[in-house]
């Protein structure tokens, strides 16, 4: 089959786009010196995420458990959940996979740490921690050094916890200070720090810089348009991921519309939501359930019902997290179709 045949909307990968994309980063992150740990949340496919290790990441993220779950099953081994993990079902489903696994997740506060540790003399094993510090974004982390020291001689002491480090997001320069000093204070108290967790597809070389020694990256996978940041530099080669979509109205000679909307792209502002491959120049103006509104008024072609249009969409991981599949082609020709079998786990 070609993807010319594949009926829309549908989302489609370039494998050879994908394999570059996967390698080069490595190779970035190498020469860097740090070690990649790679995002899945971008993907959810266990089939890209074990290219991914191939390609020279020690180990994966995922941000949830159910996520987890698919990846523990699809046979990876070295998985990092950079996410409190709170409540007895949720702990329980977590030591479950530490027995098959190597799980470490983070934590910020002595109530999550203590919850592992009742988890852990319930079920059995050891839960793996990082201490998540809050360097300036904003979302979870302990707030100064000496939470961080509190938190560490917790861990220290709790049964069922193997402290490993620190993480934060994303790597800062200005995170400098704070993270030294609590790296000081907690070996100053004879608790060993064996890694400092970075992240952030482009920030390899601050994590570096700083003399940590993992960086988590996952939006290096498609180089979407929220990465990329510009249209200007977008471009076919750059972006393996795409939406194929038909036109199914022409009303009126500036305007088409095609059969997805916010359920196909997602809702996930600002417009244009996408980048057209074929004609650069049109852009979507908003979008239905179920329908995209896409301006033509500066393009020379006449458009017509029945027509193609391929999208790179704005924000890809959500995008194909609306998506049972990922078609994936070289050239013209249909060659694998992966289930996006990490889809909805949100728990």
């Amino acid at each position: 089959m070609l993807i010319h045949d594949l009926d829309t909307p549908a989302v489609v990968c370039d494998l050879d786009k994908l394999a570059r994309n996967l390698r080069d980063y490595a190779a970035l992150t190498a020469a860097a010196g740090v070690a990649l740990r790679s995002h899945t949340k971008s993907h959810k496919i266990p089939e890209i995420a074990h290219m991914q290790v191939a390609s020279g990441a020690v180990g994966i993220c995922c941000q949830k458990v159910g996520e987890a779950e698919v990846m523990v099953a699809a046979g990876i081994t070295d998985i990092l959940i950079p996410f409190n993990i709170v409540g007895a079902t949720k702990v329980e489903r977590l030591l479950r996979l530490t027995k098959r696994a190597t799980i470490t997740v983070a934590v910020d506060s002595e109530t999550t740490a203590r919850g592992l540790s009742e988890g852990a003399q319930q079920f059995g094993g050891t839960v793996r921690t990082l201490i998540e510090l809050d360097t300036g974004a904003k979302r979870c982390g302990v707030q100064s050094p000496q939470e961080a020291q509190a938190l560490a001689r917790t861990l220290a002491d709790l049964p069922g916890i193997d402290f490993r480090g620190l993480m934060t997001y994303p790597s800062r320069a200005d995170a400098k200070a704070f993270v030294d000093e609590a790296v000081a204070l907690i070996q100053g108290d004879g608790i060993p720090v064996h890694l400092v967790s970075g992240g952030g597809t482009g920030l390899e070389e601050t994590t570096a810089a700083l003399g940590w020694g993992e960086h988590r990256a996952g939006s290096y996978v498609w180089e979407h348009v929220t990465r990329v940041k510009s249209r200007e530099d977008l471009s076919d080669e750059r972006c393996p991921l795409r939406i194929i979509t038909t036109v199914v109205s022409a009303p009126t000679r500036d305007r088409v519309i095609v059969d997805g909307g916010m359920k196909t792209f997602c809702s996930y502002p600002p417009v244009p939501y996408g980048y057209c491959v074929e004609y650069p120049e049109i852009f979507f103006t908003g979008m239905s359930i179920e329908h995209g509104h896409v301006d033509v008024s500066r393009s020379s072609h006449r458009f017509r019902v029945g027509e193609r249009l391929t999208w790179i969409p704005l924000h890809q991981e959500m995008a194909l997290n609306l998506h049972d599949e990922l078609v994936g082609y070289r050239g013209e020709q249909v060659e694998v179709v992966w289930p996006v079998w990490g889809r909805g786990k949100v728990k």
